[in-house]
């Protein structure tokens, strides 16, 4: 779909220069002489590469719409990860190096994420908020120190380096963020 430069919003997918680019900031400028026209940030969804353009508003920028699909993680595949479409069963395998080393240690068998499609060819990865650990290792809580707000280091489950309240020991479940690897909550 065909947009106008002064539309171009935070957040839209654009098709540009031959590539996909998420507009990660935008402003539009009505300067007192000439047209308006929109300052474009934007990141490139396949390469990463960064990008500033200047749109005018009479320029004409294809909007790209991405499709979301429910998959299920399955296993790890030596360099590739395993994921089942929910609605149609089919498998299909993406490259760790894609995934990313920092999201890899939270998928868990029959973890529910969210695929960003482009014309049938995955673009994006959508882990849930939180996941749920056990620590595994931590040092012994020390007595007295349960009131003050520092926290100490555990591992988690997951193999993960985490802090976590003083009164925490090693086998109890907790909460964690997917995006900052910071300690939520204790699990129910």
């Amino acid at each position: 779909m065909k947009i106008n430069g002064n539309t171009i919003k935070p957040g839209m997918v654009l098709q540009h220069n031959g590539g996909l680019w998420v507009v990660t900031k935008a402003s539009h400028v009505k300067p007192g002489k000439g047209g308006a026209f929109a300052n474009v940030e934007a990141k490139n969804l396949e390469t990463g590469n960064k990008l500033n353009e200047r749109f005018r508003s009479e320029d004409k920028v294809e909007r790209v719409t991405l499709e979301q699909k429910d998959f299920s993680y399955l296993f790890d595949n030596g360099d590739s990860l395993v994921f089942m479409d929910d609605t149609t069963y089919e498998q299909i395998e993406l490259q760790k190096t894609w995934v990313g080393d920092e999201r890899i240690p939270y998928l868990q068998e029959g973890m529910k994420v969210i695929i960003e499609m482009h014309e049938e060819r995955p673009i994006g990865l959508e882990l849930p908020d939180q996941v749920v650990l056990e620590v595994a290792e931590t040092e012994p809580t020390v007595k007295g120190q349960t009131a003050s707000s520092s926290y100490k280091p555990a591992l988690a489950s997951n193999g993960v380096r985490i802090m976590i309240p003083p009164y925490m020991s090693a086998g109890e479940r907790i909460v964690v963020d997917t995006t900052s690897g910071e300690y939520v909550r204790r699990a129910d």
